[in-house]
């Protein structure tokens, strides 16, 4: 590139080395900056620096000066502070649906929005080895073609598989194709789903994203929720348990006083309490009381107990005796 056309560049290759180099630990001179510039084979006077500085700032770059001696230039403000990007950096560190090399080349991405300094300090406390990650490398795009589909309105087309023994793909239903009409995404225990119509079994139904291959998004439009209705997603995530679907029901609970916040980050923050003179509350909530439910009960052992209705509580006796019968001598 020629060094006039390069030149006229000098303004966006200057706000470049100040996004990547500074920060409010690590400002830079006038010199520093004419020096970062060279490398890029632009030369610089300090009174174009000071005028470029001005035109980035009046763009709505904050960039802070230090007045002293030798004046110092940092960014101040950007898009993502800090603390921010390190809550999407763990975020996607723990997120199980998400593979090891997307997670590697998504936190790098991330730590491009910050400082070289503030990255490397990002960078430093990111352990991903030892989390249990999806196999999956097709989650990224599985989810660009869904979300295609939602947005068109149409329907899509996919195989749906799991593991065997060996730790190999498995497809179920002998591989054949499942048709479903997608309405949202939801991100349940650790793992993402695509909510959808199911036609074989014409009700809603969740299927896990990176359990999804081959997908396909077909001509016909999507199939219509509840007479026409506005599918209600919020509604629909409260009601299902790991997103197990199926019919639900309304099942009255009691909880030990100790359990209120695991109840609370279960339900939500608006579910009714009903404080008892025991120690204990109730709760009555619409679940699809499905094992996994039922599973999660049993981890609290004798704090909780269901209450209501008494075909559900047989259910779960049943349950804790066949548990027992495996440890009977």
């Amino acid at each position: 590139m020629a060094a006039n056309s390069k030149l006229k560049l000098k303004p966006f290759y200057l706000m470049k080395i100040l996004m990547e180099q500074t920060d409010e630990l690590h400002p830079m001179t006038v010199n520093e900056l004419i020096e970062e510039l060279s490398k890029y084979d632009i030369t610089a006077e300090r009174k174009s620096i000071y005028a470029d500085i001005d035109l980035l700032i009046e763009f709505g770059l904050d960039i802070i000066c230090l007045k002293g001696r030798a004046n110092q230039y940092f960014i101040g403000v950007r898009d993502f502070e800090l603390p921010e990007l390190r809550l999407l950096v763990d975020a996607v560190h723990s997120s199980r649906f998400i593979t090891y090399k997307k997670s590697e080349e998504l936190i790098e991405k991330l730590e491009k929005l910050a400082s070289i300094h503030e990255a490397n300090e990002l960078h430093s406390n990111v352990v991903i080895s030892n989390q249990i990650k999806t196999l999956n490398e097709c989650i990224y795009y599985n989810v660009d073609e869904i979300n295609k589909a939602i947005q068109l309105n149409k329907q899509i087309r996919f195989k749906y598989f799991d593991y065997n023994l060996d730790k190999q793909v498995e497809y179920r239903r002998n591989g054949e194709w499942y048709y479903a009409s997608p309405y949202a995404f939801t991100w349940d225990d650790d793992n993402y789903y695509v909510i959808a119509y199911y036609e074989r079994y014409e009700d809603i139904s969740n299927f896990r994203v990176d359990r999804m291959e081959a997908i396909e998004t077909l001509d016909e439009d999507r199939m219509v929720i509840n007479d026409g209705m506005e599918f209600d997603v919020a509604d629909y995530t409260k009601k299902i348990f790991r997103m197990f679907s199926g019919d639900s029901e309304k099942v009255k609970l009691q909880f030990d006083n100790s359990l209120i916040n695991v109840v609370i980050d279960r339900f939500g923050i608006d579910i009714d309490i009903n404080i008892q003179d025991n120690g204990t509350f109730m709760i009555d909530v619409d679940v699809v009381a499905t094992n996994t439910f039922l599973s999660w009960l049993f981890m609290f052992g004798d704090k909780v107990e269901i209450v209501e209705p008494q075909s559900l509580r047989c259910t779960f006796e049943n349950m804790i005796n066949k548990i027992i019968s495996l440890y009977k001598m």
